[in-house]
């Protein structure tokens, strides 16, 4: 599992990149639903970019308040 950011709304957005068994897969943890699919990391990456402006355009199409993102990462070490 890998994270990066995107741009949602003017702030850095917090989105996590997982593999599977056909390539990768990626979700907005401020954005529950927005998900996204790809072969490869930078298609997933690119792919999510775009699930987000649609998703963030619809919620303003439908009137509903754009949350600011709120999610950050953080690696600990566990002793083996």
């Amino acid at each position: 599992m890998s994270t990066n950011i995107c741009q949602l709304a003017g702030y850095p957005n917090l989105i996590v990149i997982e593999e599977t068994r056909t390539g990768y897969s990626a979700y907005s943890p401020d954005l529950p639903g927005c998900v996204s699919t790809g072969r490869t990391r930078e298609e997933v990456e690119r792919n999510l970019r775009e699930a987000i402006e649609f998703h963030v355009d619809g919620m303003r199409l439908e009137g509903l308040e754009v949350p600011v993102p709120h999610t950050y990462s953080a690696y600990v070490e566990v002793p083996a």
